[in-house]
């Protein structure tokens, strides 16, 4: 049967040969449809003849960052990973391959289960699920950070010392060549994120993009899989947490990453429930997040920029994104993190 063939990003033949020789009783044809809601890698779901499925994860479009976007290097960290108690979707294979699809993709299990990307989405979950969701997502970041790096061979997997003085020059970098207008604010969060880089302790694994919606939770709120391992280094393990409260809104915020969050929802802990219960497990200070917050606000600033710049030259395949809808989306990012710096988290105190 004739495999689909009309999808950005795709080789369906190519890769259907390819994947003939790694899963027993593949049913042709394949099916791959793109998924909404990622703004960085393109990832698809693959299902056979016979409803059996997989995602695929390949780089954008187009022109990426020489440093981005590295496929083998996910791979790496999720096979890692797999030998521990993360959870993590099983990797089916890799393929670096240009011949085969124009870039480098791998291939993972399907996981079945909730991505609360929305308060619709979230809805599913009892409210009793809601509140162990939030604790089963500190649970596994301690986890994470908890992880000797060095036992899994991931010791080597980037700089331990001085992570938030290298973001601040890696976003910095990426802000200076995408943005297409001054922003007062992103100067001066820049500045003060500068001036005020607190001391870092011990490095553990860091995830770079933590969050409720990149993990896969099932009816229960138990976090089955940790997503989107293309940020992942070594460092500061506080900067997952402050980036975790960007996303993490409750009723009544004036700073909302996105409308209609999940959890907002009745059930799921407040910020500082959760900062209290990530101290309780790892025994750490985390009386600064304030810091770590607003340099998630300005990290996903930048991160922001750069997905405007990929989707309006068209590299982020055929899905379509309202990021630059509104007024100064990348303003109001640097307006909130200026805030977390007074202690105003989504514009309430924490």
């Amino acid at each position: 049967m004739t495999p689909q063939s009309d999808i950005a990003g795709i080789n369906a033949a190519s890769i259907t040969e390819w994947m003939l020789e790694r899963v027993p009783d593949l049913a042709e044809p394949l099916h791959f449809e793109l998924i909404t809601g990622g703004l960085s890698n393109l990832t698809y779901n693959v299902a056979d003849a016979n409803g059996r499925r997989w995602v695929l994860r390949r780089p954008p479009l187009g022109h990426v960052l020489a440093t981005a976007h590295d496929m083998g290097r996910e791979v790496r960290i999720i096979t890692a990973l797999s030998q521990t108690a993360v959870p993590v979707a099983p990797v089916v294979g890799y393929c670096d391959d240009l011949a085969i699809n124009d870039a480098p993709f791998y291939v993972m299990d399907y996981v079945d289960g909730v991505i609360a990307r929305n308060a619709e989405a979230g809805s599913v979950l009892s409210v009793e699920a809601r509140a162990n969701a939030g604790r089963s997502l500190i649970n596994v970041l301690a986890t994470i950070h908890g992880l000797d790096v060095d036992a899994i061979g991931l010791g080597d997997l980037g700089r331990k010392e001085s992570y938030v003085e290298r973001q601040l020059s890696r976003w910095e970098r990426q802000w200076e060549s995408t943005k297409d207008a001054d922003v007062t604010e992103m100067t001066e969060l820049h500045r003060r994120l500068t001036l005020a880089v607190p001391q870092q302790g011990a490095a553990t694994i860091v995830h770079g993009d933590y969050r409720l919606d990149n993990c896969i939770i099932d009816d229960d709120g138990n976090v089955i899989a940790v997503l989107d391992w293309e940020l992942c280094t070594l460092g500061d393990p506080l900067a997952d947490l402050g980036f975790m409260f960007v996303y993490w809104a409750e009723a009544g915020d004036a700073f909302v990453v996105i409308d209609g969050s999940a959890t907002a929802l009745d059930g799921f802990p407040t910020r500082s429930e959760l900062l209290a219960h990530y101290e309780a497990l790892t025994r750490r200070d985390a009386s600064q997040i304030g810091y770590y917050v607003a340099l998630g606000y300005w990290k996903l600033a930048c991160i922001l920029q750069g997905v405007l710049v990929r989707y309006r030259s068209g590299a982020m395949g055929n899905q379509s994104t309202d990021a630059d809808s509104g007024a100064s989306p990348v303003q109001r990012l640097a307006v909130a993190g200026l805030a977390a710096f007074d202690g105003q988290i989504g514009g309430a105190h924490v």
